[in-house]
């Protein structure tokens, strides 16, 4: 039913349009307008004054025919870098790029694919839900758009975010939580040559510090990564300032937690150790959700999979989302793959066939 060929020209329209993280302000007026075109009333917000983007959150309601609550149908505009001037190729049946940039699949085949359904149901006049779209900016930047929106906007209290990779049917049921660890080692400069024993050197402080924590894949639910470790100064100098950037991720809130209890406690223990002082601060960045497999909202995904001819399956999550804020706020969300694929490189690709089976799904779960 729905509209392969302007589906696929939809979608490569809208990844030629720049918007990475902060400059999504041309996607959303051509998101404003295409809405506008179907006969939506468009809310903006100013969101994007909020962490610096020129962009805004795009929110339209479609009122249903059928009965029931409505759902929230979501994607994010923006993309990361390099994202500008995206030339997308098709070679056998296979949507990617020269090599050169992102394709944007991520999230703009989620967007083209909720577009495609939207205007299937209006021009046919089909039977439907009553569904929230939301288009979101700064998803890639920590989810900053739908965190400095009014939600109160939103009347939906589920969500089906369009935002993961792998082939269509696939559903993260759960996906963690983020913390985010900033620290400074403050030790003592000194002449490295003349007296080094007079000095404290951050960097060394540090690497007690790190050779003390349990890293990387901590267990099932929990990873935790340094990003950062950095101290710049000549060689002939003892290091008094070294800077300490890292994030734990868990599915699990008490464990995501004690890890990073567990880092700090490392940090602080070599910097009393070596007469150090450590500055310190533990960012929540986003908390984790989790839907049961047998949710009513998880097996109306089912149902639609198997109506449309694609195998639907479960998965845990492993990153952030909008749904994480979501979550935080009372909604209770899901996230769906759109078929994209090595998201985040400049290797991304998508199956046309996968954006075609996208905007099935969508379509369906609006119709039924």
């Amino acid at each position: 039913m729905i509209n392969e060929k302007r589906l696929l020209d939809t979608f490569l329209e809208y990844v030629q349009i720049d918007s990475e993280t902060k400059n999504e302000k041309a996607m959303g007026e051509r998101l404003v307008q295409d809405l506008k075109a179907l006969g939506f009333e468009v809310q903006t917000d100013r969101a994007g004054e909020a962490f610096g983007s020129n962009g805004f959150n795009v929110h339209a309601f479609l009122e249903g025919t059928i009965p029931g609550d409505p759902t929230i149908f979501c994607a994010h505009m923006d993309t990361v870098a390099p994202g500008n001037g995206i030339r997308p190729v098709i070679k056998d049946g296979i949507i990617g790029t020269d090599g050169s940039t992102i394709l944007a699949g991520d999230d703009k085949s989620g967007i083209a694919a909720i577009m495609e359904a939207l205007t299937v149901i209006k021009e046919k006049d089909l039977p439907h839900r009553s569904a929230d779209i939301l288009f979101t900016i700064g998803e890639e930047g920590g989810m900053n758009g739908v965190k400095n929106m009014d939600l109160s906007m939103i009347k939906g209290k589920e969500a089906m975010v369009f935002d993961a990779s792998g082939d269509v049917g696939k559903i993260l049921t759960c996906g963690p939580g983020q913390i985010k660890i900033f620290a400074t080692i403050i030790g003592r400069s000194s002449h490295a040559g003349l007296a080094p024993e007079e000095g404290i050197s951050a960097i060394q402080v540090a690497a007690k510090g790190i050779a003390k924590m349990n890293l990387l894949r901590i267990d099932e639910e929990t990873t935790c990564n340094i990003g950062t470790l950095k101290a710049e100064y000549a060689t002939n100098i003892v290091p008094e300032k070294a800077e300490f950037v890292a994030e734990v991720r868990s599915r699990n809130l008490d464990k995501l937690n004690a890890q990073a209890a567990h880092m700090q406690k490392c940090l602080q223990d070599a910097c009393d150790e070596m007469g150090a002082k450590l500055e310190i601060e533990l960012k929540t960045n986003y908390v984790s959700f989790n839907v049961a497999n047998d949710d009513p909202m998880v097996q109306r995904v089912f149902e639609s999979c198997k109506r449309i001819g694609c195998e639907p399956m479960t998965a845990k999550g492993g990153g952030g989302s909008d749904a994480n804020v979501m979550a935080l706020h009372g909604i209770k969300p899901i996230v769906l793959s759109t078929g994209m694929t090595k998201v985040h490189t400049t290797g991304e690709t998508l199956k046309i066939e996968n954006l075609n089976k996208c905007a099935e799904l969508v379509l369906d779960l609006m119709t039924h």
